[in-house]
């Protein structure tokens, strides 16, 4: 054997037993505890989604490493602005206030027709969607990007009607007349609220293509809930008989669940009185057991 041969092999001889210590000493450990944290992971969301399942409820709703704040400006429209906020204790509060503030800097605010975008309709906007999922684990919507703010009722291209809101999945909009998002507000005890009705929405469509805990307690829910009228005549007879509920409500599956929505959040008091079984697959569904509901 001549001598480049040799310090060929002896060079190839040393790559293939770095080659082989790297394998052994790096790659193999690091992929053990990979495939570890794989199984650990999936035996963890087996486990979620058992207790789930059993109690309707998520295991962990609140888990944060830190919460972040709003300023005081934010905060000041909370307190003065939103009866919700102001019926939460100050823990749930700090923790209204990290998901208001996480909903705000991830979504996208549009003003069209010249309107400008203020502190407060972003504070009241945000303070809606996470009002309404506050007892979910997975509390932004996958479906909800943008949020466009007219000044008032705007003119569909689309389907040529005017709209005063509505949710687009394609465009993972959810779209306000501020008008009519404010006076849902103003008046808080007539079961009409423009914000909750297409958040409503909203969490309804995110749920059908979503996978995660939350989504999987509101689908089951939503699926008890209709059995349970389909079982009950009555039931859906003093439904209509009562008129607790507009008959806009009977439109679709969707409607029915937004309208209830609205009425679960401004009354519920007259609504667990006169419905306390639908009112309790509501409370089921949203794992709302807070703030008096």
């Amino acid at each position: 054997m001549n001598l480049p041969t040799t310090i060929i092999y002896v060079c190839q001889t040393e790559q293939d037993k770095m080659e082989s210590e790297l394998i052994s000493n790096y790659i193999i450990p690091i992929g053990v505890v990979l495939i570890g944290f794989f199984i650990l992971y999936r035996l963890i969301r087996i486990f979620q989604l058992s207790y789930a399942s059993r109690n309707s409820r998520p295991l962990i709703v609140h888990r944060y490493f830190k919460l972040k704040k709003l300023n005081a400006a934010q905060r000041s429209i909370l307190k003065n602005e939103h009866a919700f906020y102001k019926k939460l204790n100050s823990k749930q509060q700090h923790q209204f206030e990290h998901r208001v503030a996480n909903f705000m800097h991830s979504t996208k605010f549009l003003g069209k027709q010249d309107l400008i975008i203020t502190t407060q309709m972003k504070v009241l906007i945000a303070a809606t969607a996470v009002m309404l999922t506050f007892g979910f684990r997975k509390y932004l919507l996958d479906l909800i990007k943008i949020v466009i703010v007219y000044p008032e009722h705007y003119y569909s291209e689309i389907n040529e009607v005017y709209h005063k809101g509505e949710t687009n999945p394609q465009l993972k909009a959810i779209v306000f007349s501020w008008k009519d998002f404010k006076q849902g507000y103003e008046i808080d005890n007539d079961n009409l609220n423009l914000g909750i009705h297409e958040f409503g929405h909203a969490i309804h469509l995110n749920a059908a293509i979503s996978n995660d805990i939350s989504s999987t307690i509101f689908n089951q829910g939503f699926s008890n809930l209709m059995s349970f009228l389909q079982n009950h005549q009555t039931v859906r007879e003093d439904l209509i008989a009562s008129k607790y509920f507009r008959t806009y409500a009977y439109t679709n599956h969707f409607e029915f669940f937004a309208v209830l929505l609205e009425n679960f959040i401004e009354t519920p008091a007259e609504f667990k009185m006169q419905f306390p079984q639908l009112y309790k697959y509501m409370r089921q569904m949203l794992n709302f057991k807070f703030a008096g509901y």
